[in-house]
């Protein structure tokens, strides 16, 4: 099943895609309560549905498929880490604690982007896309999201969709020297799409370790730039969603990205790699096209970037006052 958010003539729709047409769901349903009430409760609101009620694909246009609860973007690609590492300090490696454990940052689920969504960038001179795979969680009987088992996790992974984590990667590198972030390199814009499809249906992709074997592909104005396996992540998804459930919790509508693909899954791998801006940055009027096996193609056009206000520097202290002096001041 595929499940999607749309908008014709100024009126929003949510519900099925059944061929080349979107059908909405039955009793006014929303994505948010079809993911609240669980992969099961979503086949039994296909079985009452048919294509002949709905309306051409083509005379829709698609929306972000969800609203997210949150987003967590993980870092599952070795090949990805390799090449990025090298774009910052000309050293390619992977540090042993990327091994330990699978390493994920939150990011601003109110700047989510659906397909052909113009992205609004910062001023930005390394303007980068990243190609991700991304899985939507749904509810599941007797499970709370919390400290899940990698098996329990599989039961709470309602579907998949394509995830572009654009990133600033000037701005993102200047935050991440003071030991946080990514932040302002990576929240103004977040595309997903075109739609969820159901977990169910990439079951003949799964190898006999549980990874997704499904291609993934990007263009940057129809030229190729990155291609790669899903399955070539360091964990499957359901132990990344396992390990975001542990001491902490998920929720139907919390979205988990992959990461970064491998192969040219972005731009700074290649920048990493080769020692120089090739391909170049990203720029008022390119565009960006994901396409994965399984799921279908995401595209994401880059508009004029957003000068914003200018940022003081942190003040000086003076360090020759006590601490009791300053708070009598």
């Amino acid at each position: 099943m595929r499940i999607a958010r749309w908008a014709a003539d100024g009126v929003a729709g949510e519900g099925f895609v059944i061929g080349d047409r979107v059908v909405p769901f039955p009793d006014s349903r929303t994505v948010s309560d079809v993911l609240t009430r669980g992969l099961s409760e979503a086949h039994a609101l296909f079985a009452r549905v048919s294509d002949s009620h709905g309306t051409a694909l083509a005379d829709v246009r698609l929306l972000a498929p969800l609203v997210p609860a949150s987003i967590r973007d993980f870092v599952a690609f070795e090949e990805h880490v390799e090449g990025v590492s090298a774009s910052v300090d000309g050293k390619s490696e992977v540090v042993p604690e990327w091994y330990q454990a699978p390493t994920f940052y939150f990011t601003n689920p109110h700047t989510v982007l659906g397909p052909g969504e113009h992205l609004r960038p910062p001023v930005s001179a390394r303007l980068d896309f990243e190609l991700e795979v991304a899985a939507v969680i749904g509810g599941a009987s007797g499970v709370d999201g919390a400290n899940l088992t990698a098996d329990d996790a599989a039961g709470v992974i309602f579907g998949y969709t394509i995830m572009n984590d654009w990133s600033a990667r000037d701005l993102q590198s200047r935050e991440m020297k003071v030991r946080l972030g990514p932040a302002k390199g990576k929240d103004f814009g977040m595309s997903l799409g075109p739609w969820i499809v159901t977990a169910d249906e990439f079951e003949p992709y799964l190898d006999d370790d549980g990874f997704l074997a499904i291609r993934a592909e990007v263009y940057v104005n129809d030229e190729r730039i990155g291609h790669d396996l899903v399955s070539n992540m360091g964990w499957p998804f359901p132990e990344l969603v396992a390990y975001a459930s542990r001491n902490s919790r998920v929720v139907p509508g919390d979205v988990l990205g992959s990461g970064t693909t491998g192969n040219g899954g972005c731009l700074a791998e290649l920048w990493g790699r080769r020692g120089e801006l090739t391909p170049p940055p990203l720029t008022d009027g390119d565009t960006v096209r994901m396409v994965v096996e399984g799921i279908g193609e995401l595209v994401g056009p880059v508009g004029a970037a957003v000068p914003a206000p200018e940022l003081p520097a942190a003040r000086e202290r003076s360090r020759h006052r006590s601490r009791e002096e300053q708070v009598a001041r």
